[in-house]
């Protein structure tokens, strides 16, 4: 398995950001760590020994990003709000500089899958929800879909419109559904230890999909499976078996 690592200023964030690819074949996956996590997670937990059967059939390609969660939703030091601006800079890097960088790297790829577990699920699932013209499927493991348990009630435009459980339920904009509608959807959460806040986020996403005629396999684990690394590593080759590349 072909491995490379990229280290660059980001002119959207004001520091070096440094991703990791593996693979060099297949539709480029973007990966983004847990809470707090960086670029280096993924493999360090075993995901990528997992994923790599169908990185080496040539199926897929990880791309792994840094978070700078710290800095934005659960940086206790600063309001809400600015943690809100903070995060919607992390998105304008990983839109406009880290995807352009995957579709120079993969030229045959125009979308990209993305992936996570817990923080990692919230952001994939934000970031494809958000721009389903770049992402056209996600696989999100053991996620939160809004950010009360970071920023309590405060809510303004920016906290709203990258909390999936509060801008779904009124989204009827067509050219969104019908992207959602062509994607491949896959949300996962245990039922286990650490798991309810989870379990309750992905029943009301399912909901919401529903509700809204957008197909997704929703899946509920066990009473046994924790929210933990062992877990994901089952999940992930579980899902990716399913996704058709």
């Amino acid at each position: 398995m072909k491995v490379e690592q990229y280290a660059s200023w980001s002119p959207r964030l004001s520091q070096e950001m440094t991703l990791r690819v593996y693979g060099d074949a297949g539709k480029p996956v973007l990966v983004f760590p847990s809470q707090g996590g960086q670029f280096f997670e993924y493999e360090d937990f075993g995901m990528v020994e997992v994923c790599r059967p169908f990185v080496e059939e040539g199926r897929i390609s990880l791309v792994t990003v840094d978070s700078v969660d710290g800095q934005s939703w659960t940086n206790q030091a600063i309001p809400p709000a600015e943690r809100a601006l903070r995060h919607n800079a992390y998105e304008a890097y990983v839109v406009n500089e880290v995807v352009p960088f995957a579709r120079s790297r993969f030229p045959g790829a125009e979308t990209l899958f993305t992936t996570g577990c817990s923080m990692g699920a919230y952001h994939a699932a934000n970031f494809f929800f958000r721009h389903p013209d770049v992402f056209d499927g996600v696989i999100a493991l053991s996620g939160l879909y809004q950010l009360s348990l970071f920023i309590g009630d405060y809510m303004d435009e920016n906290v709203y419109f990258n909390s999936p459980l509060s801008y779904l339920p009124s989204l009827e904009d067509p050219w969104y559904l019908e992207r959602y509608r062509r994607s491949r959807i896959f949300v996962c959460t245990g039922q286990g230890a650490w798991e309810e806040d989870m379990v309750r986020d992905t029943r009301a996403l399912e909901a919401i999909l529903r509700a809204k005629e957008i197909p997704a396999l929703v899946d509920f684990w066990g009473e046994d499976v924790a929210h933990d690394w062992p877990w994901w590593r089952r999940q992930m080759p579980h899902f990716l078996s399913r996704i058709g590349v």
